[in-house]
């Protein structure tokens, strides 16, 4: 299997058929009601395959998936590969205009929807299409024994189609090929079986998001088995991560957080963990050094978009001078670090970040328009770069820090202020637990930065003091940075992979108003 592994293409349904017959009484995919064993785990993804075909998908076909992630759920996003088809899961927080907007833009003819999902959207929710409860695909499925039709990928194949979130408007499908797909996770599985990793992993991030991928398809490839969980809840959590015995785990910066604070953390054995990976939102360097602290093994930041670009890798237990970095780039990767002319500017000054690697992203699905602005062709070769949206800088020994996004850099008088200088300012006061600074309109400045902060358990009385702490924090900035405003909030706008949502902020400065 290492050999297969280590070629440069190759099939995933065809790793999983060898898997099922070497590790056939070894769990493969787990979840609170479910346990399938590898030795069922390819008959049940053919019988699902087989039954896709013989209902009309076609090869390059997506299937539309809905709800929270489960076993069945997992099951239909391998039989939609398998089937020669796309797994196009969508994010169960957008609203059904925009379901409606992602289904048929992936051009599915089935839908694979969950019974809460169902229940909210309704009996004529998408009545077009195939509609497939997840509850019940065993009785759907082929009858057993059933073979879907022989599926080769070709490299340039699509594996599937990740759907943005967090935007407004119907979200631009990412299109991952399976060369793609496979140069990601065939090496990742390959470094497990060549440490001689026993690969359990806990999934507790949605299948509909591309950061769950990390958790899920490399520890199929390299034999392992997978717990996905629904809603995250710590106790949850911990307890899965005991008695699994887990080596591995995704979790997003939020995720880490409540564990840190969940009051019963220190009575749960997670001795067992190897890997602990992070990505999606900004990881401060506070965080990563307690969760380095308290939880057994490796630390690895994972820096990149869903559509590929540059990949940085920081493995935090490595470099633990280096936490307020996202690491350098993988190999494979590179990066670039522009003006906003496009230029490249000298090593540590701060830039808009371009990137490429081995692991882009086919395009945006019906979207070239939208693939061509998310790109910045070098004008000597003609490659393709991503634009990755955020400001960062690069240090000597070649680590990168972000700045901010490029998108919430505030431009106040012709001066630009990045927000994570004003955040990080903040987040030095006794009290504050979380701070975020946006940028408003102004009519005196063009544009002032607002400040949001969430107060920590029992410092409800530093409300009454916040024109003191902006008034600290103001004397420590620079004239041009200064907080315009600070106000409390109880919790921070987030999506449900947990980046922070700054347009809610911004929208909720503005009702807020007060600023010259």
């Amino acid at each position: 299997m290492i050999a297969r592994l280590a070629e440069p293409f190759g099939s995933f349904p065809a790793i999983l058929m060898e898997w099922s017959r070497i590790k056939g009484d070894d769990l493969a995919l787990r979840d609170d009601k479910r346990e399938v064993y590898w030795a069922e785990l390819v008959g049940l993804v053919e019988r699902l395959a087989a039954r896709l075909v013989e209902t009309g998908l076609q090869r390059g076909q997506s299937v539309a998936i809905l709800g929270t992630s489960t076993v069945e759920y997992a099951l239909v996003f391998l039989a939609a590969v398998r089937a020669g088809g796309v797994a196009a899961p969508l994010t169960t927080s957008a609203s059904p205009e925009q379901l409606e907007g992602m289904a048929k833009d992936s051009g599915a003819i089935h839908l694979f929807i969950d019974s809460a999902k169902a229940a909210e959207l309704g009996p004529d929710f998408m009545a077009d299409l195939i509609r497939v409860p997840l509850e019940s695909i065993d009785t759907w499925m082929a009858p057993p024994g059933a073979r879907a039709p022989e599926f080769v990928p070709e490299p340039k194949d699509p594996f599937n189609i990740i759907y943005s979130s967090g935007t407004t408007g119907i979200p631009k499908g990412i299109v991952h090929s399976h060369q793609m797909r496979w140069r990601q996770f065939a090496a990742t599985a390959l470094s497990y079986l060549g440490a001689g990793l026993e690969v359990r992993s806990l999934a507790s991030t949605p299948l509909y998001s591309n950061t769950t991928m990390v958790a899920f398809l490399p520890v199929l490839l390299a034999g392992g088995c997978v717990r996905v969980m629904g809603k995250f809840d710590c106790a949850k959590w911990l307890a899965h991560a005991q008695a699994d015995r887990t080596t591995i785990t995704m979790l997003v910066p939020v995720q880490y957080q409540r564990l840190m604070d969940f009051a019963g953390f220190d009575d749960f054995d997670l001795s067992s963990l190897k890997l602990k990976y992070c990505t999606s939102a900004p990881f401060s360097a506070e965080l990563k050094r307690e969760v380095l602290a308290r939880m057994p093994g490796g630390l690895i930041e994972i820096y990149s978009m869903t559509e590929g670009g540059v990949v940085c890798l920081l493995a935090a237990h490595e470099f633990p001078d280096k936490l307020h970095t996202v690491g350098r780039p993988a190999p494979g990767s590179e990066l670039k670090v522009l003006d906003d002319e496009d230029r490249e500017v000298p090593p540590g000054t701060p830039g808009n970040l371009i990137g490429r690697s081995l692991t882009m992203m086919s395009g945006y699905k019906n979207r070239p328009d939208k693939t061509a602005e998310a790109q910045w062709i070098d004008p000597a070769t003609g490659e393709a770069w991503m634009r990755m949206g955020d400001i960062g800088r690069v240090d000597a020994e070649g680590f990168v820090e972000l700045v901010g996004r490029a998108k919430d850099m505030i431009i106040s008088g012709g001066f630009n202020i990045y927000p994570s200088d004003l955040e990080a300012e903040l987040m030095k006061e006794p009290g504050i637990a979380e701070a975020a600074v946006v940028g408003v309109p102004s009519r005196k400045w063009g544009e002032s930065p607002v400040g949001f902060v969430v107060l920590k358990d029992g410092a409800d009385e530093a409300v009454a003091s916040l024109g003191a702490i902006m008034a600290a924090v103001n004397e420590r900035l620079g004239k041009t940075q200064r907080l315009a405003a600070l106000h409390p909030i109880a919790e921070m706008p987030r999506s449900h992979i947990g980046k922070l949502l700054k347009s809610e902020l911004r929208e909720e400065a503005a009702r807020l108003g007060g600023v010259e």
